[in-house]
């Protein structure tokens, strides 16, 4: 149960930002004792695939700071982080059942699928929110919610591996907060189209 928790948190952190779980497992799982990732997932323990997911999180943490550009990079970024989230939920649940068969264990698909979907609503949600933040401060809240959610993500991350029952809760705070922001953004639309009927 507790890895599924640690996999949902994960995924979610992914949503935000695909490379900052992926390097904190790798990271955690190649220099401490906090995770042991099971032979299929050795790669993200592997120094040059560290490397590169090093220099694509500091990619993504420019791109996602300039205004226009943070939108195409979402767009790119809509494959990326459904496959990041898969990939830690998988080796997470994976690593905690090495030694046993259990319905998980023995369907590791459900694994990939789950953290899929998770990160891909918590993508799609950010990809959603991002351009009614830029239109509505004129790109200034770009690099300001950029940051948000890169701090976000590693807390996320850290929860999920340290304290999964408490990033249960911070998931479901942030569904929460999605939720609201997303009927805010939809009534904001709502509004500029009427204000265009209203001129036409």
């Amino acid at each position: 149960m507790l890895a599924v928790l640690t996999g949902l948190g994960l995924s979610t952190a992914a949503g935000l930002n695909a490379y900052i779980p992926l390097l904190l497992v790798g990271l955690l799982a190649r220099f401490t004792g906090v995770l042991h990732l099971p032979e299929t997932f050795g790669w993200l323990t592997n120094g040059w695939v560290l490397t590169g997911i090093a220099l694509l999180l500091a990619t993504e943490v420019i791109l996602d700071k300039v205004p226009v550009v943070d939108t195409v990079n979402d767009a790119v970024q809509t494959l990326v982080r459904p496959a990041a989230g898969g990939a830690v939920f998988a080796a997470t649940d994976a690593a905690s059942k090495v030694d046993s068969s259990t319905f998980m264990h023995d369907h590791p698909w459900i694994g990939w699928v789950l953290g899929i979907v998770v990160a891909f609503l918590v993508h799609a949600t950010k990809a959603s929110v991002r351009p009614v933040v830029n239109a509505g401060t004129l790109g200034t809240g770009a690099p300001v919610v950029s940051v948000i959610e890169d701090v976000a993500s590693l807390g996320m991350s850290l929860l999920a591996i340290l304290a999964p029952i408490v990033a249960l809760l911070a998931i479901l705070l942030f569904a929460y907060v999605a939720l609201r922001l997303l009927r805010r953004a939809r009534r904001r639309r709502r509004r500029a189209r009427g204000e265009a009927h209203e001129r036409v």
